[in-house]
């Protein structure tokens, strides 16, 4: 059922690519998963290229650098797509923690106290912390996320998850995201 809506997306993706987000279609990136193992996320790309290969993790988001079609992908999180490829792999799940940038995570894990209990799970493309409480950047805001991550782990059931997917429903077709 997703993989033709992830098709569909990328074709039309894949045809704006060239105007509105010159470069490579996806964006690879090295993330935190089940049991604190690596693992290659994939996006569409929404930035321009940078020099810099690292961003530390209280550097702010670079906006200047997303593109225009960047813009619709996140604000619709249609940039989360390919991660069904993820999901496909057995990597992550529909709903759960969202998985950090691998360097970021292993900051996190030293200084945030739950943070490696929040990898007992599959990480997943949408969650809790994502439909509540948004982006998040820096250790103070990853704090909070971590609550609500260990929150959903706790309480997971049907209802919750129904609540997640009705609220990730809301936030993608209202265009509401970052």
């Amino acid at each position: 059922m997703l993989l033709p809506l992830l098709a569909a997306s990328a074709l039309a993706i894949l045809a704006l690519n060239p105007l509105l987000n010159r470069g490579p279609l996806l964006f690879r990136q090295q993330r935190m998963g089940r049991h604190c193992q690596p693992f290659v996320a994939y996006k569409f790309r929404t930035l321009l290229p940078c020099t810099l290969s690292h961003r530390d993790v209280n550097d702010p988001l670079e906006h200047h650098r997303i593109t225009k079609l960047g813009k619709f992908l996140r604000r619709t999180r249609l940039d989360e797509l390919p991660q069904i490829i993820n999901v496909l792999k057995g990597e992550m799940s529909l709903i759960g923690p969202r998985p950090d940038y691998l360097p970021h995570a292993q900051v996190f894990l030293k200084d945030i106290p739950g943070y490696r209990e929040r990898h007992e799970v599959r990480p997943g493309i949408s969650g809790l912390a994502q439909t509540e409480i948004g982006y998040v950047q820096g250790p103070s805001d990853t704090r909070r996320k971590v609550l609500a991550d260990l929150y959903y782990i706790r309480n997971s059931g049907f209802l919750l998850e129904f609540w997640i997917v009705w609220r990730t429903l809301l936030i993608v077709f209202g265009g509401k995201g970052l």
